[in-house]
């Protein structure tokens, strides 16, 4: 009974517990959480008009483990350092142009898709059932994809918007969502090892 109340509570904290941790530990949580959304950034092959990269794959799992309030914090603070000009976004880039540019509305969606991804990881869309896990992480890629496609439909149209800011990113999306599953599948089972241990 006691392991079934605490896995619960540790899904409504989020997977990794933070809502329920100290001010301190949601600090450094953010700043892991930066590097690793800048880390992704790094990882890019260059396409016109949007490139290809891990953001999305690090925006969807840092929104599940983090949980919808401090996974849209954490990402809405990365898009903060690349608005005063930080290099944190693809190709090193960062600055106010960012926001206006061809990759705008996908850098708008990326808060409100750690929400969704967080929203639903604490409801047990998570790593303790990989398929619903797979599903939030596919549902916040099409989201994302959706507002970002508006947004370039504005400055280029519909048909192009789709052909270029959809379509090629619709593998890497089913990929990036598989891998997120697996992440989160493998975190909760050494969760899992870890709470066993210090049951013993």
């Amino acid at each position: 009974m006691n392991d079934a109340r605490s896995a619960t509570q540790l899904s409504a904290n989020g997977p990794l517990g933070l809502s329920a941790r100290s001010g301190a530990w949601k600090f450094a949580a953010v700043v892991l959480g930066s590097l690793l959304l800048t880390l992704s950034s790094y990882v890019s092959v260059p396409m016109i008009p949007v490139p290809v990269t891990l953001q999305t794959f690090a925006v969807m799992l840092i929104g599940a483990l983090y949980g919808w309030r401090l996974g849209a914090l954490t990402v809405m603070t990365w898009l903060g350092q690349a608005a005063v000009g930080l290099p944190v976004l693809a190709g090193g880039n960062g600055g106010w142009v960012a926001f206006v540019g061809p990759t705008a509305g996908y850098l708008v969606a990326f808060p409100l898709c750690a929400a969704l991804a967080g929203w639903l990881a604490q409801r047990g869309w998570n790593g303790r059932r990989p398929w619903l896990a797979f599903v939030n992480m596919l549902l916040g890629n099409l989201a994302c994809l959706i507002i970002g496609a508006a947004w370039l439909a504005a400055l280029i149209g519909p048909q192009q918007a789709i052909a270029l800011g959809v379509t090629p990113f619709l593998v890497g999306g089913v990929l990036k969502s598989a891998l997120g599953a697996v992440t989160l599948k493998l975190l909760e089972r050494e969760q899992d090892r870890n709470r066993l241990r210090g049951d013993a």
